[in-house]
């Protein structure tokens, strides 16, 4: 079970990893097609990431999610929790945001 988001570690991960590209914030804003300023909350953990951002952020950067939100994978019994969303997993996520996102789309047509 998911308790919560450490958005603050996540902000410092993505930082780090941009950093070590020799990226900018616009330059990881525009690989995302999300806003500036949107980067700098992610990065700060003042803003919350869809996880359609967040799979964006991890394929950028070339890093899975779990390493992105390792320290907000806690069980009910307070034990990190490793997920691992790369490769095929990925893929399938994907697959499946794009599906719901067409759907979502259609019904409101």
């Amino acid at each position: 079970m998911l308790d919560t988001i450490n958005y603050k570690a996540l902000g410092r991960r993505v930082r780090e990893k941009r950093r070590e590209q020799g990226w900018t914030q616009e330059d990881l804003a525009e690989r995302c097609d999300v806003s500036l300023s949107f980067i700098g909350h992610i990065e700060r953990g003042t803003r919350k990431a869809s996880i359609q951002t967040l799979v964006a952020l991890s394929d950028a950067l070339s890093v899975s999610l779990d390493y992105l939100m390792a320290d907000s994978l806690v069980s009910p019994v307070g034990r990190e929790t490793p997920i691992s969303l790369s490769g095929d997993k990925k893929k399938v996520l994907r697959e499946i945001l794009e599906a719901f996102t067409n759907g979502v789309e259609k019904w409101n047509d």
